[in-house]
C-alpha cells in the first residue's frame, strides 16, 4: 500500500493546516492535498483524475462560502468513480445530510486525533485496502444517533433489529436502541448486503443474531436475544429457506 491520496477542503486556513497536519502523521496517509473553497476542490479532483491519480477521499468542511460541502458531497457522488467522503465540521445538525450522501464519516472540530484515525480506518476498509482485521469488507453502512447532544455513527455491525415508528425507525443494539429519522424501506435496500432481511412491514432482523425460529399453529416468531419478533406470513418462507440455507453452509464448512 503507498498510502491514500486525499484532498482536505476548508476555507478558514488555521483550520485546513490543522486539519493537514493530523492527516499527514497518519502512516496511511500517503498524499495531502489542500483546497479553500469548493470550485477549488472540483479543479484538484479534475487535475487528479486527468494526471491517472484520483484522489481517494475527501475530507469536508460543510459551511463554506460558495459551494458548501453538502452541495459539493453531492457532486462528488455523481462521478463515475466517487471519491470516499468524511465531513469536518463544527457543526452537529448534518449529520442526517451525511448518512444520506454515504459518507464515511463525520467529524467534529476540533479533531482529535483518535477520532481522525478511525475515519481513515473507515476509509481504508470501504477502499478494500489493507487495514487489519476486516479489510477488504466494506461495512455497508453507519447511521448517526444522537446520545446527549452527541451525534455518533451506529454501524449496521451493531445492529440486531430495527423496527419501524412511523416515519422514524428505532435501531436495537445489545447495549440499548436509538430512534433515528430514516424509513424501515430505506435501511431495508441500503442493508441487505450486510445480512438484514424483511420479516415484517414493521421489522428488519440481522440474520446472524436470530437465535430460534419457530411456528405455532400458523404463526411463525423469531426469537433475538429475549425479544420475539412476529414474522408476516409473506415473507415466512423466504426467511425460513434462508436460515436452512445457513445451516448447511455451516454444517459444510
Amino acid at each position: 500500500m503507498t498510502g491514500l491520496r486525499v484532498l482536505a477542503v476548508d476555507d478558514e486556513l488555521p483550520a485546513l493546516e490543522d486539519l493537514a497536519y493530523l492527516l499527514r502523521a497518519d502512516p496511511r496517509i500517503g498524499e495531502v492535498a489542500l483546497a479553500r473553497d469548493g470550485a477549488a476542490a472540483l479543479r484538484a479532483l479534475d487535475r487528479a483524475i486527468a494526471d491517472g491519480r484520483p484522489i481517494d477521499a475527501v475530507f469536508l468542511d460543510i459551511r463554506m462560502r460558495g459551494l458548501d460541502g453538502v452541495v459539493l458531497g453531492r457532486l462528488l457522488s455523481q462521478f463515475a468513480n466517487p471519491p470516499r467522503v468524511v465531513f469536518v465540521t463544527a457543526y452537529e445538525e448534518h449529520a442526517v445530510d451525511a448518512f444520506e450522501l454515504k459518507a464515511e464519516d463525520y467529524l467534529l472540530k476540533p479533531v482529535r486525533p483518535e477520532r481522525l484515525a478511525e475515519a481513515i480506518r473507515r476509509v481504508c476498509v470501504s477502499a478494500e485496502l489493507p487495514e487489519g482485521d476486516g479489510a477488504g469488507r466494506a461495512d455497508p453502512g453507519t447511521i448517526p444517533v444522537e446520545l446527549g447532544g452527541v451525534t455518533r455513527f451506529v454501524a449496521s455491525t451493531e445492529v440486531r433489529y430495527v423496527e419501524a415508528q412511523g416515519d422514524y425507525a428505532r435501531l436495537h443494539t445489545a447495549t440499548g436502541s436509538h430512534l433515528v429519522r430514516i424509513s424501515l424501506a430505506t435501511l431495508e435496500e441500503r442493508w441487505a448486503s450486510a445480512g438484514f432481511i424483511r420479516v415484517h412491514r414493521s421489522h428488519l432482523v440481522a440474520v446472524k443474531h436470530i437465535d430460534e425460529l419457530h411456528i405455532d399453529s400458523g404463526r411463525c416468531v423469531v426469537r433475538i436475544g429475549e425479544t420475539e419478533i412476529p414474522v408476516s406470513r409473506r415473507h415466512t418462507r423466504e426467511l425460513r429457506d434462508l436460515l436452512v440455507r445457513r445451516a448447511r453452509k455451516g454444517r459444510a464448512e
